[in-house]
């Protein structure tokens, strides 16, 4: 019912339906498909002078925020400490208190720093608290793996770090080699969900040239609960002077190299459960 220009004939009728509905607490989409009004200006000009239904307005959740801002910036306080103090962007805090005249500085520059610096140091702890959250909630979730799950999870961990067999190569054993100690522990309980006794294994350090070998050798054999005597040579990589290496210090314990005897058959069995955790993920439905 609208004319080429888009305009509506019997406007008045038209506003009068829209006022209704807007008073019976429909909100402007309801009212646009009711009516069949899809300009959105003339739709405001239906409805004009008639407040939005309660249910349709949203929370400004942040005008504690605004208020807390616009006392600090009357202050005296910059943005960047505004910002600092609050946790929120500095856009934010330029949106909310750009009216409001600069202040003269109250502070020395090492003081207007300082508190600077405070803040951030809060915000920042209070960043790594919601990521804890998040991850310790993620954590919890997931709670004892059944037999299927450990085996499943242990052949996408061998697939992605350990030893795998060529065409050019032919090696089917099992040898496995990280840094990160829970990556070990999960092997090692994936290997005695297979069956795999300790006597069956080799281990051994590789670590740079220029670290502390015996101390390494100390950390992984209490990661794994053995005695450091239980321990092949290490492997010692020699350092090139041209790279910057970053694993250094007391946190660096290089890698430890899991060597399984006679696991040719597991070998297999894992090269072959692999690919049909594969197929099974491809075949799934869309």
């Amino acid at each position: 019912m609208a004319h080429a220009h888009g305009k509506y004939a019997d406007f008045e009728g038209l506003r009068e339906r829209a006022v209704a509905l807007r008073r019976a607490g429909l909100s402007l989409r309801q009212i646009r498909e009711e009516l069949g009004v899809h300009n959105g200006e003339t739709l405001q000009r239906l409805v004009k002078g008639e407040p939005p239904p309660e249910w349709t307005k949203h929370p400004r959740a942040k005008d504690d925020l605004r208020e807390k801002a616009r006392e600090l910036r009357r202050q005296g306080w910059t943005y960047n400490q505004i910002q600092a103090e609050l946790g929120c962007s500095k856009s934010s805090v330029s949106l909310w208190v750009r009216d409001l005249p600069t202040p003269e500085p109250r502070r020395t520059p090492e003081e207007q720093q300082a508190r600077m610096n405070a803040g951030l140091t809060r915000l920042r702890a209070e960043q790594d608290r919601a990521r804890q959250t998040v991850k310790q909630a993620a954590a919890a979730a997931i709670g004892e793996l059944s037999d299927r799950e450990l085996f499943l999870v242990g052949v996408g961990l061998y697939w992605a770090e350990g030893s795998k067999d060529k065409p050019y190569r032919r090696t089917e054993v099992l040898q496995f080699i990280n840094s990160d100690p829970n990556m070990i522990r999960l092997f090692l309980s994936w290997l005695t969900l297979l069956g795999v006794t300790r006597d069956r294994l080799t281990l051994r350090v590789s670590i740079h040239e220029s670290a502390d070998v015996e101390a390494a050798e100390r950390y992984w054999a209490d990661v794994v609960g053995v005695d450091v005597s239980a321990f092949s040579r290490a492997t010692l990589k020699r350092h090139n002077p041209r790279t910057i290496r970053k694993n250094t210090g007391e946190t660096y314990h290089g890698c430890l190299v899991i060597y399984v005897r006679q696991s040719a058959d597991l070998y297999r069995r894992m090269e072959g459960a692999w690919y049909g955790i594969v197929g099974g993920a491809t075949r799934r439905p869309d």
